[in-house]
Protein backbone atom coordinates (compact mmCIF):
# COMPACT_ATOMS: atom_id res chain seq x y z
CA UNK A 1 0.00 0.00 0.00
CA UNK A 2 1.23 3.20 -0.95
CA UNK A 3 1.60 6.53 1.75
CA UNK A 4 -1.38 8.55 1.10
CA UNK A 5 -0.23 11.40 -1.44
CA UNK A 6 2.97 10.10 -1.78
CA UNK A 7 3.19 11.04 -5.63
CA UNK A 8 2.28 14.86 -5.62
CA UNK A 9 3.90 16.98 -3.19
CA UNK A 10 2.12 20.09 -1.93
CA UNK A 11 2.74 22.97 -3.29
CA UNK A 12 3.83 24.44 -0.49
CA UNK A 13 6.55 22.10 -0.07
CA UNK A 14 8.79 24.50 2.40
CA UNK A 15 6.50 24.49 4.93
CA UNK A 16 7.07 22.53 8.53
CA UNK A 17 4.54 19.83 8.03
CA UNK A 18 6.19 19.20 4.53
CA UNK A 19 9.61 19.28 5.47
CA UNK A 20 8.65 16.92 8.51
CA UNK A 21 6.82 14.65 6.32
CA UNK A 22 10.32 14.01 4.29
CA UNK A 23 12.49 13.82 7.23
CA UNK A 24 10.43 11.22 8.85
CA UNK A 25 9.50 9.67 5.67
CA UNK A 26 14.07 9.24 5.17
CA UNK A 27 14.09 7.74 8.83
CA UNK A 28 11.31 5.21 8.53
CA UNK A 29 12.50 4.48 5.16
CA UNK A 30 15.77 3.86 5.97
CA UNK A 31 15.05 1.54 9.27
CA UNK A 32 12.98 -0.71 6.72
CA UNK A 33 15.72 -0.87 4.19
CA UNK A 34 18.31 -2.07 6.75
CA UNK A 35 16.28 -4.06 8.69
CA UNK A 36 16.56 -6.48 5.80
CA UNK A 37 19.82 -7.24 6.35
CA UNK A 38 19.64 -7.06 10.17
CA UNK A 39 18.90 -10.94 10.52
CA UNK A 40 21.75 -12.02 8.51
CA UNK A 41 23.99 -9.33 10.38
CA UNK A 42 22.79 -10.74 13.75
CA UNK A 43 23.44 -14.57 12.58
CA UNK A 44 27.19 -13.45 11.36
CA UNK A 45 27.52 -11.06 15.41
CA UNK A 46 27.62 -8.23 13.45
CA UNK A 47 25.77 -4.68 13.18
CA UNK A 48 25.47 -2.58 10.50
CA UNK A 49 28.63 -0.34 11.85
CA UNK A 50 30.26 -3.83 10.16
CA UNK A 51 28.24 -3.87 7.23
CA UNK A 52 28.74 0.13 6.69
CA UNK A 53 32.50 -0.96 6.07
CA UNK A 54 32.04 -3.74 4.02
CA UNK A 55 29.80 -1.76 2.01
CA UNK A 56 32.64 1.04 1.41
CA UNK A 57 35.27 -1.79 1.09
CA UNK A 58 33.44 -3.79 -1.51
CA UNK A 59 33.27 -0.71 -3.32
CA UNK A 60 36.46 0.38 -3.42
CA UNK A 61 39.19 -2.53 -2.58
CA UNK A 62 42.13 -1.18 -1.34
CA UNK A 63 40.45 1.81 0.44
CA UNK A 64 42.99 3.51 2.77
CA UNK A 65 41.79 3.44 6.46
CA UNK A 66 41.84 6.82 6.66
CA UNK A 67 39.88 7.15 3.19
CA UNK A 68 37.30 4.69 5.32
CA UNK A 69 37.05 6.70 8.44
CA UNK A 70 36.01 9.74 6.44
CA UNK A 71 33.02 7.96 4.40
CA UNK A 72 31.92 6.59 7.75
CA UNK A 73 32.46 9.59 9.58
CA UNK A 74 33.06 7.98 12.92
CA UNK A 75 35.91 8.20 15.28
CA UNK A 76 39.03 6.37 15.19
CA UNK A 77 37.93 3.76 18.10
CA UNK A 78 34.83 2.95 16.47
CA UNK A 79 36.18 2.09 13.71
CA UNK A 80 39.21 0.41 15.31
CA UNK A 81 37.05 -2.00 17.01
CA UNK A 82 35.09 -2.53 13.44
CA UNK A 83 37.90 -3.27 11.61
CA UNK A 84 39.30 -5.79 14.19
CA UNK A 85 36.82 -7.90 14.35
CA UNK A 86 36.10 -8.08 10.57
CA UNK A 87 39.51 -8.82 10.62
CA UNK A 88 39.46 -11.38 13.08
CA UNK A 89 36.37 -13.17 11.30
CA UNK A 90 38.64 -13.37 8.23
CA UNK A 91 36.21 -11.07 6.45
CA UNK A 92 38.53 -7.81 5.55
CA UNK A 93 42.22 -8.27 5.03
CA UNK A 94 44.60 -5.48 5.50
CA UNK A 95 47.64 -4.69 3.60
CA UNK A 96 50.74 -1.92 3.90
CA UNK A 97 50.44 0.97 1.23
CA UNK A 98 53.09 0.53 -1.63
CA UNK A 99 53.88 4.36 -1.97
CA UNK A 100 53.53 4.92 1.30
CA UNK A 101 54.28 2.13 4.09
CA UNK A 102 52.33 3.79 7.18
CA UNK A 103 48.98 3.10 4.59
CA UNK A 104 47.20 0.24 5.97
CA UNK A 105 44.42 -0.83 2.67
CA UNK A 106 41.40 -2.37 3.13
CA UNK A 107 40.04 -5.42 0.48
CA UNK A 108 37.28 -8.00 1.56
CA UNK A 109 38.68 -11.57 1.21
CA UNK A 110 36.48 -13.76 -0.33
CA UNK A 111 34.03 -14.90 2.42
CA UNK A 112 33.75 -11.37 3.23
CA UNK A 113 32.60 -10.85 -0.66
CA UNK A 114 30.70 -13.22 -0.50
CA UNK A 115 28.40 -11.68 3.15
CA UNK A 116 28.79 -8.19 1.26
CA UNK A 117 27.16 -9.88 -1.88
CA UNK A 118 24.12 -11.30 0.07
CA UNK A 119 23.53 -8.09 1.86
CA UNK A 120 23.48 -5.97 -1.02
CA UNK A 121 21.27 -8.52 -2.53
CA UNK A 122 18.73 -8.14 0.15
CA UNK A 123 18.92 -4.21 0.18
CA UNK A 124 19.07 -4.28 -4.08
CA UNK A 125 15.13 -5.94 -3.69
CA UNK A 126 14.00 -3.55 -1.05
CA UNK A 127 15.26 -0.51 -2.77
CA UNK A 128 14.30 -1.90 -6.96
CA UNK A 129 11.35 -2.67 -5.19
CA UNK A 130 10.63 0.89 -4.16
CA UNK A 131 11.98 2.49 -7.26
CA UNK A 132 9.76 0.29 -9.37
CA UNK A 133 6.79 1.51 -7.59
CA UNK A 134 7.79 4.93 -8.07
CA UNK A 135 9.52 5.11 -11.96
CA UNK A 136 12.17 6.83 -13.12
CA UNK A 137 10.99 10.46 -12.90
CA UNK A 138 10.56 10.01 -8.51
CA UNK A 139 13.94 8.34 -8.89
CA UNK A 140 16.09 11.03 -10.65
CA UNK A 141 13.79 13.51 -8.30
CA UNK A 142 15.11 11.52 -5.10
CA UNK A 143 18.25 11.20 -6.29
CA UNK A 144 18.62 15.14 -6.24
CA UNK A 145 16.89 15.72 -2.93
CA UNK A 146 19.71 13.48 -1.49
CA UNK A 147 22.49 14.94 -3.46
CA UNK A 148 21.20 17.87 -1.83
CA UNK A 149 21.73 17.13 1.55
CA UNK A 150 25.36 16.44 0.89
CA UNK A 151 27.34 19.18 1.51
CA UNK A 152 29.09 20.51 -1.35
CA UNK A 153 32.47 19.87 0.17
CA UNK A 154 31.85 16.30 0.45
CA UNK A 155 30.10 15.59 -3.19
CA UNK A 156 33.48 14.85 -4.49
CA UNK A 157 33.50 10.92 -2.60
CA UNK A 158 30.11 10.27 -3.96
CA UNK A 159 31.02 11.10 -7.18
CA UNK A 160 34.26 8.37 -6.90
CA UNK A 161 31.93 6.10 -5.56
CA UNK A 162 30.45 6.76 -9.31
CA UNK A 163 33.55 6.25 -11.20
CA UNK A 164 34.16 2.90 -9.48
CA UNK A 165 31.20 0.87 -10.94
Amino acid sequence: MAVPNATAASPLFLREPEIRRGVELLYFGYSHMTRAIDDELGLQGLGRAHHRALYFIARQPDLTVSELLKLLAITKQSLGRVLNELSARGLVEQRTGTSDRRQRLLRLTAEGAALEARLFEALREKVSAAYAQAGQGAVAGFWTVLEGLIPESERGRVVALQRER
